[in-house]
């Protein structure tokens, strides 16, 4: 009787028997002696029920750590929430109910559809960051950073959503609006709390060579947005004042291009100048105007902006003055907030020169060539000869750079400076749903810590988190009040609460010690699991999430409490789930939940839909791949095949010679299969089983047998379809014990090897010939054959060969004279 697969069947009673084994639960048994591996994956935030992101996600994740196991691995596989957060606040307000409840039932949610879904996870290890017991360990790091000198407090211009009552990073607005609420930012100027992780610039941009197996593009956006800048600070001064403005230069080299100055308009300088000039009417517009503006929308600043100062800048290295203006274009957050203008070389300030009617001088030429600046029609490139340079006419421009910074530092007129893009991580946000910044502020004592032994913090529970005037924590008219533990007078507590990507800086330590009270995480278990063998998440965390992991962990590196400056070596990232080539949105009514799909068709289903459609780090379109929801899923009806076809091999049993051709193709399927798992190739890995599924089907059609093709199969087929793997490997082939302890399957390589491969025969790289050869074939053999074969004599008949590269079995290329 042909075996019938039905998950609605099989799944419910696997996770139940699963969950009575507690299977998954890393061993902390000094005696196991099984190498670990620490699968961690992003943890979600409970919003809601799973989305097809979560879907996508935790099944590579999952088939990562499954894989693992069955490699001989003792697997950490740890499950937690991101739980703090501002659509928990938006939410209770909206629902009249308290964040806890909402973010509970969430969290509840999401790990019921995680359970139905089979995940692996050591549920011991479970944690939420709203939970005191994960809260009060994170005030406690900032205590550690704040004694430390990198935490402090200073003030600041903010994006400030009018909405949301709360500060926004610039990333959180778009085109000028808040990206979750749409209202319009505005731009305030207030106290907050900042981590130097500044201090760590050259250090996080270092070891990006540490990060062995990271995606390429997620290196270069972390290189990026550190963005280290060599050049030199250069002193000009105000002619008028004879006060000194330094400004940080990339290019010392076009110095003698400068023909104007201009001032970023938060610069503290240009009030007081524009007053002295007489300017300051026709300047404080452009100042109120900027000061309104979201932080965003200033860095996107039209460029041809800006308005006459009324006073000179000198050129320090021909005693020119210029005119100084004040610009939006000129960021205040990058170098010192002041430029010097090149117009002939740098196409913003070209643009501003062309607008105002201001000079172009052009100090770098192509070799040999004499360039007009009335006829450029946009800036010049920087290579070529310093011209109209003084002493440095003649010199080769970029090589040029360090001879000019030389020359300015030995004329005191300049010195060799690097720059950052990176600026410090601002933490504070003014809303409830965070974990409370553990400072108090005592008039007399100033800012001082929360005691270790009065953490946590606690939120109150009967905060006004409506929004309206103050942070609810500074409109609760008890909580703040606390006397100083230094002094023992008066004193208020800080009101801010933390950036939740500070909770998410440190998680993974805190699985490697759950339940411990001591302090954040026990160093000995640290030092057990970390760094994390393979971190699985979404390419959009690519820049804050893990530069600030990268951090946190260096700083506790540098407290002397991990051993290691790298928290996870190797990434791998999914792609996006959209619907019709557009992101999946309510308001666009193209979203599709998992739930229900894993209801109808079974979890393995939907890891099987997700792992197949391509690269787990492209895009999956779900309209291409599955967009009748009524229709049966392709790898639904392939499970329904591998059912049958494992069921009839049992049923022919094993004592029966299974066909060599079917032994080989299972030997080259396990080879295959096992390389694809270590390269993340899932879908390929995939497609392999599918080939052996269709081969058992013809063999056991033909009469013959195929119980080690099926036993290879059902094995190769867990770390996808858990669920279906584990009724034929406990119910149709015996076994007492589940598939997460079973030995994956091994290989003869002697069985593997291609018996004939076509190998290229080129004649200065041009194809000449193909000829069937062994795979196994010697590089004399390999040449001896392609000097044999007719296509290359025909080409190489009079002509001297004057090299032969072999690359056996693949090809043989002549090089010839001439």
């Amino acid at each position: 009787m042909t075996r019938r697969y039905d998950p609605s069947e099989i799944e419910p009673k696997w996770v139940k028997v699963w969950e009575e084994e507690r299977l998954f639960e890393a061993s902390e048994d000094p005696a196991d002696d099984r190498p670990r591996f620490y699968a961690l994956d992003m943890f979600p935030y409970p919003s809601g029920d799973l989305h097809m992101g979560h879907a996508e996600a935790f099944s590579g994740g999952d088939a990562v750590a499954r894989y693992q196991a069955m490699r001989g691995h003792n697997v950490l596989h740890p499950i937690g929430w991101d739980s703090f957060g501002l659509p928990a606040e938006n939410a209770a307000i909206k629902r009249g109910i308290a964040p806890a409840a909402w973010t509970n039932a969430n969290v509840d949610q999401q790990a019921a559809s995680f359970h139905r879904m089979g995940m692996s996870f050591d549920w011991t290890r479970r944690l939420l960051t709203s939970d005191p017991d994960y809260y009060g360990w994170t005030q406690w790091l900032f205590v550690r950073l704040f004694e430390k000198g990198l935490a402090y407090r200073k003030e600041s211009p903010v994006n400030w959503c009018p909405k949301d009552q709360t500060v926004l990073a610039n990333e959180q607005v778009i085109q000028g609006r808040c990206e979750r609420c749409g209202t319009p930012v505005e731009r305030r100027d207030l106290t907050q709390w900042f981590f130097k992780i500044t201090d760590y610039a050259q250090r996080l941009l270092d070891d990006v060579e540490l990060l062995v197996d990271w995606p390429e593009r997620v290196v270069t956006m972390q290189r990026n947005w550190i963005g280290r800048s060599d050049g030199a600070d250069v002193t000009f001064t105000i002619e008028e004042t004879g006060e000194e403005i330094t400004i940080f230069t990339t290019r010392p080299d076009t110095l003698w291009g400068v023909t104007f100055f201009v001032f970023a308009v938060e610069h503290p300088a240009v009030q007081r100048l524009a007053e002295l000039a007489g300017t300051w009417e026709q300047v404080r517009p452009l100042v109120e105007r900027a000061r309104v503006a979201s932080l965003a929308s200033h860095e996107e600043a039209d460029t041809k902006e800006g308005v006459p100062l009324g006073v000179h800048a000198v050129n320090p290295v021909n005693r020119e003055r210029v005119p100084c203006f004040v610009a939006p274009y000129v960021l205040m957050g990058y170098g010192t907030g002041a430029i010097m203008a090149v117009p002939a070389h740098d196409q913003r300030d070209f643009e501003f020169a062309k607008q105002h009617g201001l000079p172009v001088r052009v100090v770098i030429e192509p070799p040999g060539a004499r360039v007009d600046p009335a006829t450029m029609t946009q800036a010049m490139p920087h290579d070529g000869v310093m011209v109209n340079s003084g002493p440095f006419d003649g010199e080769p421009s970029p090589a040029s750079i360090a001879k000019v910074t030389a020359w300015l530092e030995q004329e005191g007129r300049g010195r060799s400076s690097v720059q950052y893009r990176l600026r410090d991580w601002l933490i504070s946000r003014q809303r409830y749903w965070g974990a409370p910044i553990p400072i108090i502020h005592c008039p007399n004592c100033g800012e001082v810590a929360v005691p270790d032994d009065q953490l946590p913090v606690l939120l109150p529970e009967d905060a006004d988190f409506q929004l309206g005037g103050d942070s609810p924590l500074a409109r609760h008219p008890t909580w703040k009040h606390v006397t100083c533990p230094s002094c023992g007078g008066e004193a208020v507590r800080d009101t801010d609460t933390m950036d939740t990507f500070v909770d998410s800086s440190w998680y993974f330590l805190r699985y490697c010690s759950p339940g411990y009270d001591g302090g954040p995480f026990r160093r000995e278990d640290v030092e057990r699991w970390m760094p994390a063998d393979q971190y699985t998440g979404g390419v959009e965390h690519a820049i804050l999430h893990l530069l600030y992991c990268r951090f946190i962990t260096k700083a506790l590196h540098d407290l002397g409490m991990v051993s290691f400056v790298e928290p996870f070596p190797k990434l791998m990232n999914q792609g996006q789930v959209i619907y019709g080539g557009a992101s999946m949105s309510k308001s666009l009514g193209n979203v599709v939940e998992p739930m229900p799909i894993v209801e109808r068709w079974g979890a393995d289903s939907m890891r099987l839909i997700m792992l197949f459609a391509g690269p787990f780090e492209d895009d999956i379109d779900w309209k291409l791949i599955a967009g009748d929801p009524n229709r049966r899923p392709g790898v639904t009806s392939w499970l329904g095949r591998v059912f049958a076809a494992v069921g009839d091999a049992v049923e022919r049993g094993s004592d029966a010679e299974e066909p060599a051709e079917l032994v080989r193709l299972t030997q080259k399927t396990i080879k295959g299969v096992t390389e694809d798992m270590d390269r993340f190739r899932f879908n390929t890995a995939i497609s392999k089983l599918m080939v052996l599924t269709n081969e058992m089907r013809s063999t056991l059609d033909a009469g013959g047998a195929a119980s080690g093709a099926a036993r290879a199969l059902t094995l190769m087929l867990a770390p996808f379809a858990p669920f279906a793997a584990e009724e034929l490997w406990r119910v149709d082939l015996g076994e007492a014990s589940s598939t997460w302890v079973a030995s994956w399957p091994s290989f003869d390589p002697a069985m593997t090897v291609e018996e004939l491969v076509t190998m290229i025969v080129q004649v200065d790289g041009r194809l000449r010939d193909k000829l069937s050869v062994p795979a196994d074939i010697s590089e004399q053999d390999a040449l001896a054959a392609a000097r044999a074969a007719v296509g290359a004599q025909r080409s190489l008949a009079g002509r001297a060969v004057l090299k032969e590269i072999v690359r056996a079995p693949k090809l043989v290329n002549f090089v010839t004279v001439g």
